[in-house]
């Protein structure tokens, strides 16, 4: 069981955001989010939206950072992956 947060690049609302997923099951996604007080309106099909200042309290409660090639790479490898054809 691995969470994983890459870099805040995303640019939005006046802030940087990051991504965070996992890369066994939506189940321990959805777990780590609750834990770590993250908003279901945050969650985007196969992944948490998560503002900058909220990485440091994310790692610190267990995500790995990556950068983000390895992170859509892992949840690509999951099976988790929503491909953008699918997506709203």
């Amino acid at each position: 069981m691995t969470i994983l947060v890459d870099d805040p690049l995303w640019p939005a609302h006046g802030r940087l955001w990051a991504h965070l997923v996992s890369d066994e099951s939506l189940d321990e996604l959805h777990a780590f989010a609750r834990r770590h007080d993250l908003p279901p309106r945050s969650f985007d099909l196969d992944h948490y939206d998560v503002p900058e200042e909220a990485l440091p309290r994310l790692v610190d409660g267990g995500a790995q950072p990556v950068g983000g090639k390895e992170l859509v790479r892992r949840l690509i490898a999951s099976g988790l992956r929503i491909p953008a054809r699918d997506r709203r």
